[in-house]
């Protein structure tokens, strides 16, 4: 299979390429810009996700994509708008002209950020974005359902906790993934032929986890990390932070402080 991965000069990719060039040695990494750790074994396509003629290139003879590209933080609306709208719209739409079965969108937990840590959420649940970042991110899901009811993709949306080597904090005991966890997901997304419409959660084995993840597990996902491995380090980290009443209670953390205003609604809902 013939992988495209876009936002290849961002964290998640560096971390997940090495396992990637080993099960997909056709995989073409995108960015606006090059990667500063680019091998000479690695085929690097540079297009801007806002062009839709250079992602139309760069999709051409691709059958999955891995779809990374983007804004990663929380940023103001002009800058979400290019990147994570026009250009997660020209991605499948450019997927869709060159006739790419698969792809994998890289949503995010800021998508649900509003819900309050205690309690627990499946896939089913309204979405209620903590920023314009999540925004993008229900945008996307939203989108690849379209794709992939009226034009037949195969569609998986990843809403991706946090990825890294281990959970340094309170909150990431819950939404912590794994990379080695992380690429089982691409991999369901790329190749399970029960695949249709999926949103699944990032996430590893974590006791303390937020979302019900029981889809993913159908679909054979099972995770090696375990999050508790790491919870002393966690919590000691987490000790050291200040206080954040809004953060604090829900999923979305800093992202749903940031801003809010909501004076006749203390997080309690």
């Amino acid at each position: 299979m013939k992988v495209l991965m876009t936002g290849a000069a961002g964290g998640v990719a560096r971390m997940t390429r090495p396992m990637l060039r080993e099960l997909y040695p056709d995989l073409v990494l995108s960015d606006v810009k090059r990667p500063d750790d680019l091998r000479n074994d690695e085929t690097f396509a540079p297009a801007d996700l806002t062009d839709l003629a250079a992602v139309e290139a760069i999709t051409r003879g691709v059958e999955g994509v891995i779809h990374l590209g983007g804004v990663s933080i929380e940023r103001p609306w002009d800058e979400i708008l290019p990147a994570n709208i026009i250009g997660c719209h020209n991605l499948f739409e450019a997927a869709r002209r060159n006739g790419v079965k698969r792809v994998i969108f890289a949503s995010s937990n800021h998508a649900i950020g509003f819900y309050p840590r205690a309690r627990r959420i499946g896939t089913d649940n309204a979405v209620r974005p903590d920023g314009y970042y999540g925004v993008s991110k229900a945008f996307g899901e939203a989108i690849g359902a379209l794709y992939a009811y009226k034009h037949g993709m195969r569609v998986t949306s990843l809403r991706i906790g946090n990825v890294g080597d281990k959970p340094i904090d309170l909150r990431r005991l819950s939404i912590w993934i794994h990379p080695e966890d992380l690429v089982q997901l691409f991999v369901i997304g790329l190749e399970h032929p029960e695949v249709r419409c999926e949103i699944l959660y990032g996430l590893s084995n974590n006791a303390r986890g937020f979302w019900d993840n029981r889809r993913a597990l159908e679909l054979g996902y099972d995770p090696t990390h375990v999050a508790e491995h790491h919870r002393d380090e966690a919590l000691a980290a987490q000790a050291k932070l200040p206080p954040d009443p809004i953060g604090d209670w829900f999923q979305g953390g800093t992202f749903c402080a940031d801003g809010y205003d909501n004076k006749d609604e203390l997080p309690r809902t």
